[in-house]
């Protein structure tokens, strides 16, 4: 006989999450003001001190329902990812051996209905899985330009030895 689980407590009072985010990991929700004549939703302000840097780069990207992309791992460069539009499951894997967060992972969910800045340090490893049912538009402004020459990119597979998480849908798999 399967016995019911009690929930467990995840957010204060407030809303906020009480979950420890891997360190260097910053988290800003937006806020969309509207009106009669449309919505304004601030995406970056360096006075929100999220990040030291200044805005070097910017280029969308999209994700297409039920798929994923990821592993990914930057050694020089801080993502800095805002969702525009759809939904999508934000993952990260601490991979930093000297961090005190080390081999921790952190889920981020973002949606039309709660958008917002997450900054994820290098080092960090980030994975991005559409749960909605339309594309999902996002923007990354991370701290250097793209070396087309160099790539700063190192890769794993999404189904992996190394990182304690499996997708549960993924396109094509």
């Amino acid at each position: 006989m399967t016995l019911p689980k009690k929930d467990s407590q995840t957010v204060t009072p407030d809303g906020e999450s009480i979950a420890q985010p891997i360190a260097g990991v910053l988290v800003h929700y937006a806020r969309t003001q509207a009106d009669e004549r449309g919505s304004l939703t601030e995406l970056y302000d360096p006075r929100w001190g999220m990040m030291a840097e200044p805005m070097v780069y910017l280029y969308e990207f999209t994700i297409r329902p039920g798929a994923a992309k990821g592993w990914i791992m930057h050694k020089l460069q801080t993502d800095r990812i805002f969702l525009l539009r759809g939904a999508v499951r934000i993952v990260l894997y601490d991979d930093r051996a000297t961090s005190p967060t080390y081999r921790m992972l952190n889920q981020y969910t973002l949606t039309e209905q709660n958008r917002g800045l997450i900054c994820y340090p290098a080092g960090v490893y980030h994975a991005l899985e559409n749960v909605g049912m339309t594309e999902a538009l996002l923007i990354n402004l991370p701290t250097r330009p793209y070396n087309h020459e160099d790539p700063d990119k190192y890769r794993l597979p999404l189904d992996n030895d190394v990182i304690p998480f499996k997708f549960k849908r993924v396109a094509g798999w």
